[in-house]
């Protein structure tokens, strides 16, 4: 009997122990809203422009980048890029709390098939519009390199372009705020 009972305090300490520990773990990235691939209808353009013509990754239409307007972020990207990995979870967190004040739109480039930029909106959560360019074709617009993310005003002007991942959720609050003059949470 007196084996019994040290077990259960001894499987009661570890399960305490257990949680405890888990608790002081790194935030999770785990993505708990569910994702699809969004259609790009909610995204203002005008008709036509003189960029690039990029298909929404859903297939449902076409976008000039020249011709977006704004308040929107654009967040250059692709599922084979590790840096564009890591800053999703700061785009998704950001974009859950402020998709009212401002549009995010992705643009998914060079993806040996674009079943490959479906997959890792899905997989990564993310619930706002992308636009697909297996191509290339938009390289000589946004530049060469990913993560790239572009502040566009109101009136379609294109007002800062961050180059590399973002840090941290502060960091795209406070270019925001800076350059969109919009106040987020």
């Amino acid at each position: 009997m007196k084996w019994i009972k040290g077990s259960s305090v001894c499987a009661f300490a570890g399960a305490t122990l257990a949680i405890a520990l888990s608790a002081c773990s790194s935030p999770s990235t785990e993505v708990t809203t569910p994702a699809r691939v969004v259609s790009c209808e909610s995204v203002a353009a005008e008709s036509s422009g003189k960029g690039p013509v990029l298909e929404c990754l859903d297939g449902s239409s076409a976008i000039d980048v020249s011709t977006l307007k704004g308040p929107l972020i654009i967040n250059v990207w692709g599922s084979w890029c590790a840096p564009c990995k890591e800053e999703i979870p700061i785009f998704r967190s950001f974009y859950a709390k402020n998709k009212a004040n401002v549009e995010i739109l992705g643009v998914d480039v060079e993806e040996a098939k674009i079943s490959d930029g479906k997959e890792f909106v899905v997989s990564e959560g993310m619930t706002w519009p992308n636009l697909s360019d297996t191509d290339g074709i938009s390289r000589a617009y946004f530049g060469m390199g990913v993560p790239v993310t572009w502040f566009v005003d109101s009136q379609g002007k294109v007002v800062f372009k961050k180059i590399g991942a973002l840090k941290d959720e502060s960091e795209l609050r406070d270019l925001t705020a800076k350059y969109l003059n919009i106040v987020v949470s």
